[in-house]
C-alpha cells in the first residue's frame, strides 16, 4: 500500500478500503470512550442507580419506548443499546473516514474530527430526536455536547491519526 511519505492518511484509490476499515474500528474505539463517559456522567448527576441510563435510552432506539420503563429488563435493554451504539459509531467512523481522506497533519484529522463529533450532536439531538426519539429530551445537552464532540470526535480523530502514523512505521 502506497502512503505519501509525508501523509498521514491514505491517498490512493486502492487505500479507501483501508480507511473505510480504519474508520469502522476508530468509530468502534471512540463509541466505546463515549459511552464510558456518558455512563459517568449519569452516575455523577443522577445516583450510581443509572449508571445504566444512557444505553437504556440508546436500547429504546430499536426495542420502543418501552425500554425505557424500570419494569423493562435492564440486560435487555442495555444489550440493545450497546449494539444499537456500536452499529452506529461504526457507521460514522467510516463515513468520517471517507471524508476526511486526503487531510495530512495530525491537527487536521483530530479538529476535522471534533467538528464532525459537533455536527453528529446537532444532527442527533436537535434534528432526528425531536423528531423519532422524543426521550432524548431529557438528556443534559453540556454533556452530550461533551461526548459527542470531544468522547467521540476527537478520539476517532486521534486514533485514525494514530493508526495512519503506525502504517508508515510499517511501510517505511
Amino acid at each position: 500500500m502506497a502512503v505519501l511519505s509525508h501523509s498521514h492518511v491514505p491517498v490512493t484509490q486502492s487505500e479507501f478500503p483501508w480507511a473505510i476499515r480504519r474508520g469502522a474500528l476508530a468509530g468502534v474505539m471512540a463509541g466505546v470512550v463515549f459511552a464510558i463517559f456518558e455512563m459517568v456522567a449519569s452516575a455523577a448527576m443522577m445516583g450510581v442507580a443509572e449508571t445504566a441510563a444512557p444505553l437504556r435510552m440508546i436500547g429504546a432506539i430499536a426495542l420502543g419506548p418501552q425500554a425505557l420503563d424500570p419494569a423493562y429488563s435492564l440486560t435487555a435493554a442495555s444489550l440493545a443499546g450497546l449494539a444499537v451504539h456500536l452499529v452506529l459509531s461504526v457507521i460514522y467512523g467510516g463515513a468520517f473516514a471517507a471524508i476526511a481522506g486526503g487531510l495530512r497533519p495530525r491537527p487536521a484529522i483530530v479538529g476535522l474530527a471534533t467538528a464532525y463529533g459537533f455536527a453528529l450532536w446537532l444532527l442527533n439531538f436537535y434534528l432526528i430526536a425531536p423528531a423519532a426519539f422524543p426521550w432524548f429530551a431529557a438528556a443534559n445537552a453540556a454533556v452530550q455536547f461533551v461526548a459527542h464532540t470531544v468522547f467521540f470526535g476527537a478520539v476517532l480523530g486521534y486514533y485514525l491519526w494514530r493508526s495512519h502514523e503506525a502504517l508508515l512505521r510499517r511501510t517505511a
